[in-house]
């Protein structure tokens, strides 16, 4: 009995020593791992806060952009009016002008008319006024004579066309006084909307600022959270990593440091940038994705939680691309062995920095990038044979042979490695 119970207590002394130093380890993995779960959960909250945001961001600059349209249609309305009111007041003048010439033309005709009776009655020895008032019969004192008939025809025909002549002007004037006060009414209203439009932009512009700001604030916060991460799982992204991997990809290649800089820096934003889709998201082919599957299984990866490029939107395409290098499943594949060669890690992994850029620097190698000079390449923009750097010759296969590719892309790689002296 005394046996059993010293063999239970060395037992129990073997476990507990068991414990005290494997214990350690363990939890030093569940806390690790616990403090990863949590940070990928609040990497989920800021992206879905980050996505909100963003959504009401959109909304404020269409808010801003139908402002402006309506603020451009009541300004180009206001100057409409205001030319119209202008011409309008030019026009009114034009009238008062007429009307003075009128006057003076009735004051005239008014002559013309008294000394025509006062010829009748001998040269004006008795007065107009005399003359209508004294006569009971108007008419009969000027149908005496052919004389007097032909004179009441004149004085009638002079009246009526006094009488027309200022009927017409005076409707003439009051319809364009009509029509200037329209046109300052009109010039009024469209004046007060668009104080009340200037206004709105004033606010909404300051509302655009302020969510641009907790828009970076968030950004922020979450490449935090990434960095965070990364280091906790062993995949810091830091300047000092990219700069040891680009040298040690150009020591086993031959690549030159400033190009692999370029490439990355286009490609990867120097693997800050490895895709935000998963594998339904980047809509790649099953071909790929049955390999996508052996890659992620071999590594003891859920492939359904990896991270690979979005399906372009500038052009038609999939997605699916992957690490730093933006490799699709079956080019990673081909150059599987060789990476594993030149990193000494079996399997080789397309999310490891390290692996990622030796991979990018075998395929530009393989392309001719470590030769020096040029090469003749029939030109995809115009079919004609020009002579191009190595360098460029091969970012061109690597990012598939077309006229985008010789003059934007393997420009803009070459302009950016220079930049590698400040890494």
């Amino acid at each position: 009995m005394r046996q059993k119970k010293k063999i239970f207590s060395l037992l129990m002394g073997g476990m507990f020593l068991a414990l005290v130093f494997v214990m350690p380890g363990q939890h030093a993995f569940v806390l690790a791992q616990e403090s990863a779960d949590e940070i990928e959960s609040d990497i989920s909250k800021l992206e879905k806060k980050l996505k909100k945001e963003t959504q009401e961001l959109d909304a404020l600059k269409q808010d801003l952009n139908q402002i402006d349209s309506s603020l451009t249609s009541t300004q180009q309305l206001i100057q409409r009016t205001q030319n119209l009111l202008n011409q309008t007041e030019q026009t009114i003048g034009q009238k008062e002008r007429e009307i003075a010439n009128l006057e003076q033309q009735l004051v005239l005709e008014r002559h013309v008319l008294s000394g025509l009776i006062q010829e009748m009655y001998f040269n004006g020895s008795i007065p107009l006024p005399e003359v209508i008032l004294s006569s009971n019969d108007f008419l009969g004192l000027f149908q005496e004579n052919d004389s007097l008939f032909s004179t009441q025809e004149k004085m009638q025909g002079v009246i009526q066309d006094i009488s027309e002549m200022r009927a017409k002007i005076t409707d003439e004037k009051i319809s364009l006084e009509d029509v200037k006060k329209d046109h300052e009414t009109l010039l009024q209203i469209k004046s007060r909307q668009k104080q009340v439009l200037v206004a709105e932009k004033i606010e909404t512009e300051d509302d655009l600022e302020d969510q641009q700001a907790t828009i970076a604030e968030l950004q922020s916060k979450l490449q935090e959270l990434k960095g965070d991460l990364n280091k906790l799982l062993g995949k810091s992204y830091d300047a000092k990593n990219i700069k040891d991997a680009i040298q040690f990809a150009a020591s086993k290649t031959g690549i030159r440091e400033g190009f692999l800089f370029g490439m990355l820096s286009v490609e990867s934003r120097l693997g800050a940038s490895v895709g935000g889709c998963d594998y339904k998201q980047s809509k790649m082919s099953a071909y790929r994705l049955g390999i996508f599957k052996e890659i992620a299984n071999e590594l003891d990866y859920d492939y359904k939680k990896l991270k690979v490029s979005c399906p372009p939107k500038s052009y038609k395409g999939t997605g699916g691309a992957m690490g730093a290098a933006q490799f699709m499943a079956d080019t990673w594949k081909g150059y599987k062995s060789t990476i594993a060669s030149r990193t000494g890690h079996n399997p080789p992994d397309p999310w490891n920095l390290t692996d990622g850029v030796v991979a990018m620097a075998s395929k530009l190698a393989n392309d001719g990038g470590a030769k020096g000079g040029n090469t003749t390449i029939k030109s995809p923009c115009t079919g004609k044979k020009v002579s191009v750097k190595w360098e460029t010759y091969a970012s061109m296969r690597y990012l598939g042979w077309s006229c985008f590719a010789l003059n934007n892309y393997a420009k803009t790689i070459q302009s950016l490695s220079g930049n590698y002296k400040n890494l």
